[in-house]
């Protein structure tokens, strides 16, 4: 197994971010920017997660990351290293945190063992770069196994969890007992939602600081009509002509960037035009994100919707691309195997979309057109522990159809900022809020604005400043008493 992978990140200024979230914000921005950069002079503050792509954690620390450096922290991210079968037990546990059942190899004496010794490994490499005054973030269940090896180094470490379940059950108290023996020395924990910390977390010790977004970044970021429409016709989403647009968007880095590559994409048929509606779920391919559920609760909103014209876009990133998910391409051959299944004239209008990863801003850029052409953005999960996509949605003013669970829950209040489906399996239910939203214009815009209001005041990332900083004035003064 190689060593740690280093992420680069690109320092970002903070100008312009309090304006584009909310401008009643800016002067206290600035005070708890020069805060945080006076507590932590001299000191590296360390973000390890899985992966550096493919999924909400790293798309939040690329904005995190790059703002911390920008305000003159030293901030870094490193991605560990492991096997395939260090990540299906990975995923087995997090499946388990999430109330589903895992697998048997997950959370037995197998399972741990394997656990334990990749992260025995990464924490080898990782300990000879922390500092014994660092900060160290690590990142859900994947790097919990790190938290005695970097205390022990004298780092002070934040564990921070992006998952749960909404109620207790055998699978989810069974994940906690895995992780028990490894959080204990963690000198605070920080989570997504308040129903997510279980009872082995000390609550002196836990902070609850929602997922936010970064509303300048090239999944956020304002795009024209005519760039969105150049951007998807190029990648092969819809049919052209591309019009009088450009695919072009801003990097992170203020440099121009291009949409150059395509979209790989199972149809049967045309691509949708330009003024068809398009019903859209980007996600991973993961059964937690039911996107069988959502093929299937689309074709009864094709019957209430005939004859006028209407498609599903189901997209996600290219299988190949993600590396601390080895079950991808299991759980999108299982998509295509129902897709193909499905009657003819159903399958005319599903789009089966795998977007490009070898750039992620233009991987990004791709996504921020799609949801912005969607006519309803849908994210039918099972269970939700960030919901980025769909606080993203909500941003570009779409309205959006969402199952009633973990962080979903919480960022869509019904009738105001989108719908809620009560059951997630309820696919009759799901085909009703989609198809209300399709056939009410007034109720869609009202839905979009509401959405949007609802992410600038509570989700952007100048939101959670203040709460980051005061989790580290309590590790910072903790650790200062044990001493």
């Amino acid at each position: 197994m190689a060593g740690l992978i280093e992420v680069p990140v690109t320092p970002r200024t903070l100008g312009g971010l309090d304006r584009a979230a909310d401008p009643n914000k800016g002067t206290r921005l600035r005070e708890i920017t020069e805060q945080l950069r006076t507590r932590l002079a001299g000191r590296v503050v360390w973000n390890v997660s899985s992966a550096p792509s493919g999924g909400s954690v790293a798309e939040l620390l690329h904005s995190l990351v790059a703002y911390a450096r920008g305000a003159g922290i030293d901030a870094r991210w490193v991605a560990i290293r492991g096997s395939r079968e260090f990540f299906l037990v990975a995923k087995g546990l997090r499946r388990a945190l999430h109330g589903a059942a895992d697998g048997p190899l997950a959370l037995g004496p197998r399972g741990r063992a394997l656990y334990e010794e990749v992260l025995h490994e990464n924490a080898l490499e990782l300990s000879g770069l922390v500092g014994s005054d660092d900060v160290v973030v690590l990142h859900d269940s994947q790097t919990a196994g790190l938290i005695p090896h970097l205390v022990g180094a004298g780092a002070r470490v934040i564990w921070r969890c992006h998952i749960g379940s909404d109620e207790p059950n055998p699978h989810s108290e069974q994940g906690w007992e895995f992780l028990a023996p490894y959080l204990d020395p963690a000198h605070a924990y920080v989570f997504t939602r308040k129903a997510f910390v279980p009872q082995v977390c000390d609550p002196a010790r836990t902070e609850v600081i929602p997922a936010t977004i970064d509303p300048r970044s090239p999944k956020n970021q304002e795009l024209a009509p005519e760039t969105v429409r150049a951007i998807l016709v190029h990648a092969g989403i819809l049919e052209g002509p591309p019009g009088d647009g450009v695919p072009e968007f801003v990097r992170e880095d203020g440099t121009p960037g291009r949409v150059d590559r395509c979209a790989d994409v199972i149809r049967l048929g045309p691509a949708p035009a330009w003024d068809t509606p398009v019903v859209v779920q980007i996600a991973r391919w993961d059964p937690l994100k039911d996107p069988v559920g959502v093929l299937n609760g689309f074709c009864a909103v094709l019957e209430a919707f005939a004859p006028r014209p209407v498609d599903l876009v189901l997209a996600g990133p290219n299988v190949r691309a993600v590396a601390d998910d080895p079950e991808e391409a299991t759980v999108f051959n299982a998509v295509l195997d129902a897709w193909r299944h499905l009657p003819h004239a159903a399958r005319r209008h599903i789009h089966l979309v795998h977007l490009p990863m070898t750039d992620v801003e233009e991987n990004a850029a791709m996504v921020n057109a799609l949801q912005r052409h969607a006519a309803v953005v849908v994210q039918k999960s099972v269970c939700e522990g960030v919901g980025l996509a769909v606080s993203e949605a909500m941003w570009k003013g779409r309205p959006v159809v969402g199952s009633a669970v973990g962080a979903i829950s919480e960022q869509i209040a019904h009738g105001e900022t989108g719908l809620l489906v009560e059951d997630p399996g309820d696919l009759e239910g799901f085909a009703q809020a989609v198809g209300r939203v399709l056939e009410d214009a007034t109720l869609a815009s009202a839905l979009g604005r509401g959405a949007r209001e609802h992410v600038r005041k509570h989700l952007s990332e100048a939101r959670s400043l203040e709460r980051w900083h005061a989790v580290l004035r309590r590790v910072d003064e903790g650790k200062s008493q044990q001493a």
